[in-house]
């Protein structure tokens, strides 16, 4: 840098100071009273900044740098946004020892308390109609990272109309995000290590969007809270949601990573592009579909602890179709996918890796009922393949790749297409033992 830009650079961060003070669509809650020193409750302070920007018609609520305590709960007016000074989701940076009382403020820090023990009460933020949070830590400063996770209400509700988090860490709440009872809903950026649950989408009539939303155990890996999650975390859960769109996910260590529901509302469908979940009990489990289909594309998952690791099981009361392209499964599971209901799952270029770690005669996919396609996949083990129960209605089988002999038991009374698929011939065999 040379020195006249070395010269200008104290007027110019002068000039947007003046411009952030004397701008009526800015609110800073530092002129509200927040302390922002990790010890004063600073939820009043916030309440009144964001009441001031509702009355002025909308605009945004600045957080600045600093530690923020709350004992209560934020409710985000329409068109206004609660900003801090991340612009894009930080890695935990924001916490220099976690699960430590005290973190450093070297960003926005919100430490979040109200309602330890209890999934009952408000969210600790809820956006309204155009809300949006952006650019902070969620932090629970009470939890132990060495125990069992204390329950806590959610850590944001999204209501109304085109409710927005935009570069938000949840670094360890209870439950993340109920993103249900909205329209529009737009979730971005977000990171961090929901314990619970991470995202819930219900009652959803109106196309939600959640996109680069990352769950990893940043926050604690210890062996009793790890343990924990594993046995009871649920990263993804969609309950009724009208062409739910979701890009670029991925959750690490839960009970199960992606979970579709049959809710009071109704069922989910949508578009699940570059999906991803490693090392979850079980990474993928659809209770029930809507009929319009979910369409996993280009989606990762992988599945090796847990009593019985499995990838996809697709349960008895299904009844829509589930379609998964250009997808890959490894990881040392049990099988692959358990497959039930009245319903239809579909696979498509896809890849098998790894199935039967225990050298039980596992298929890689058990089919019990329903109607199943299976075209153009590779399946890469020397291991049986594909078992049809008695109570399959329909079932194509073509153009795969096999390692191995064909292996598929049929056991089904009805309509089954079994064809072109490329085994490997005795020599092949010979030389790829």
């Amino acid at each position: 840098m040379n020195n006249s830009a070395h010269f200008l650079l104290p007027f110019l961060g002068a000039a947007l100071a003046v411009s952030a003070a004397t701008n009526p669509d800015f609110h800073s809650v530092r002129d509200f009273g927040a302390k922002g020193d990790g010890v004063t409750d600073d939820t009043a302070a916030f309440q009144k900044a964001l009441d001031a920007a509702r009355q002025a018609g909308g605009g945004v609520v600045y957080a600045p740098r600093g530690v923020y305590y709350f004992a209560g709960h934020l409710n985000v007016p329409a068109a206004v946004t609660l900003k801090g000074v991340w612009e894009s989701v930080p890695s935990h940076i924001g916490i220099r020892n976690p699960g430590q009382a005290r973190p450093t403020d070297d960003g926005t820090t919100f430490l979040v308390t109200e309602g330890e023990g209890s999934e009952e009460g408000p969210a600790f933020v809820t956006l309204q109609d155009n809300s949006t949070l952006k650019g902070v830590v969620l932090y629970y400063p009470k939890q132990d990272p060495a125990a069992e996770p204390k329950p806590y209400p959610w850590a944001i509700a999204m209501r109304g109309k085109n409710p927005a988090v935009l570069a938000v860490e949840l670094l360890n709440p209870y439950n993340g995000i109920d993103a249900s009872r909205n329209e529009r809903h737009l979730i971005r950026d977000v990171h961090g290590q929901p314990l619970r649950r991470g995202v819930l989408v219900d009652s959803i009539y109106d196309i939600g969007r959640i996109e680069n939303v990352h769950f990893n155990p940043w926050w604690s890996m210890r062996p009793k809270l790890f343990q924990w999650q594993q046995e009871n975390g649920e990263a993804f859960l969609f309950g009724r949601s009208d062409w739910q769109y979701v890009f670029n996910t991925f959750c690490f260590g839960y009970k199960v990573g992606y979970r579709f529901l049959q809710t009071k509302s109704g069922v989910c469908n949508g578009n699940f592009l570059g999906i991803g979940a490693d090392d979850c009990y079980t990474a993928l489990v659809v209770d029930n579909s809507a009929p319009f289909g979910l369409l996993i594309s280009n989606g990762e998952f992988v599945s090796f602890h847990g009593p019985d690791p499995t990838m996809v099981e697709v349960g008895t009361n299904h009844t829509g179709s589930v379609r998964f392209v250009n997808c890959a499964f490894w990881g040392p599971c049990r099988q692959i996918a358990r497959l039930g209901g009245r319903g239809t799952t579909a696979f498509s270029d896809c890849i098998f890796v790894q199935w039967d770690s225990k050298r039980e005669g596992r298929p890689a996919l058990q089919v019990e009922s329903g109607t199943v396609q299976v075209r153009g996949c590779e399946f890469r083990e020397n291991k049986p393949q594909i078992a049809l129960g008695e109570k399959v209605r329909r079932a194509v089988i073509s153009d795969n790749v096999i390692t191995g002999p064909l292996r598929i038991e049929n056991k089904s009374p009805g309509a089954v297409k079994i064809a072109n698929n490329a085994d490997e011939p005795p020599a092949a065999r010979e030389r790829n033992p």
